[in-house]
């Protein structure tokens, strides 16, 4: 019986990986040929009694959720595969239709810019089409996907620029509707990024329905734009080769530098551990909860999901970190999102991104 579910368990992973390998082809073949205005090879052909009907490969995980009709313009056009998603939007009156499940401005490697970064007052300008709070939504078709962008953040201002410029030329091209939220820990005590990411979530939910989470080190700034910020089917280990690192993984389970998430597995795994104070140690926390909670850490290939690292000093390592990993499974279930407390000493919509202050008490275990 072992050696049966065993082998069950292999055929199943091995189909997940071939969908995966084929959902990262169809995405580096759109991207680079949305000049050309070639369909994709990969499509799966359909028949029924509205006659044959094509999807994208990304539609085949899972394939439910989503459908396609033929749109015939005229004899000597193309054919149009409008796509729509009812998990993805809700119903709206605006008469927009769905932006594609692949964005057609994708340009493959994205031009980092770190030396004579804008001041904030330029870059407010810059960007008009930005609503107070950092927001966005694309302007002529409705977004797939909503995603609150949330980085912890102190006394980092020249990053804090360098992220804001390079982020929302990014994001931008992707059609997605977004949010900047720049939570920052007041005081000089030791650094809580994790909590902060559980005070950027619970923030960001009050103020719109997010559908899932970015969370994103100041520092670390995306060079391709094929590596979607858009909600993950599994959580999503975002920053898979770091220049710093010499474009390689350090580890396997590693879930640093950006993630994404949906709104539901960050509830599921009730968010982050508030007991990590200092450097290192919650977001191997987090792959522990990831996978207790039976889900697994995806991502996209090396040569799209790259960023490049702004220098910085070495932070203090937290001298507890191990301790609390080693005890993360006892303390899941009250130690995160579900027993945050914070005091917000100030919350701004600026024009590039939300600022919320807060103070951070230490909790119990």
């Amino acid at each position: 019986m072992g050696g049966r579910n065993y082998l069950t368990v292999r055929v199943l992973v091995l189909t997940v990986s071939c969908l995966v390998v084929l959902e990262y082809i169809s995405l580096l073949q759109s991207a680079e040929n949305a000049d050309k205005q070639k369909p994709s090879i990969f499509k799966i052909v359909s028949e029924d009694s509205r006659g044959v009907w094509h999807r994208h490969v990304l539609q085949v995980v899972p394939s439910d959720l989503y459908r396609t009709e033929v749109i015939q313009l005229d004899s000597n056009s193309t054919v149009i595969h409008q796509t729509s998603s009812p998990m993805l939007s809700k119903s709206s009156n605006s008469t927009l239709s769905d932006c594609p499940m692949i964005p057609p401005n994708l340009q493959g490697r994205f031009p980092v810019v770190v030396k004579q970064i804008p001041s904030f007052d330029e870059m407010d300008s810059m960007f008009p089409s930005l609503s107070p709070g950092g927001r966005c939504s694309p302007p002529d078709c409705k977004a797939r996907h909503k995603v609150a962008v949330i980085v912890p953040y102190r006394d980092r201002e020249e990053h804090l620029k360098a992220f804001l410029f390079n982020i929302h030329r990014f994001l931008q091209r992707q059609q997605s509707e977004y949010g900047i939220y720049i939570v920052e820990q007041s005081g000089n005590g030791p650094f809580n990024r994790a909590m902060l990411m559980n005070v950027g979530a619970a923030e960001a939910l009050k103020q719109h329905d997010y559908q899932c989470f970015i969370f994103h080190d100041v520092d670390l700034l995306p060079e391709d734009d094929r590596n979607l910020y858009t909600c993950p089917i599994q959580p999503r280990h975002m920053s898979v080769s770091v220049d710093s690192f010499m474009y390689r993984l350090p580890y396997d389970d590693i879930f640093g530098g950006v993630s994404a998430m949906t709104v539901d597995q960050f509830r599921l795994v009730n968010g982050f551990s508030n007991m990590f104070w200092g450097w290192g140690g919650e977001d191997d926390d987090m792959a522990n909860r990831l996978r207790l909670k039976k889900l697994f850490i995806s991502r996209y290939p090396a040569n799209i999901a790259r960023y490049k690292m702004l220098k910085h000093g070495k932070e203090k390592a937290n001298p507890e970190r191990f301790k609390y990993l080693y005890s993360g499974a006892k303390r899941m279930s009250k130690d995160g999102y579900n027993s945050l407390k914070y005091r917000k000493v100030e919350l701004q919509l600026k024009k590039l991104y939300t600022w919320i202050l807060v103070d951070l008490p230490h909790l119990k275990p």
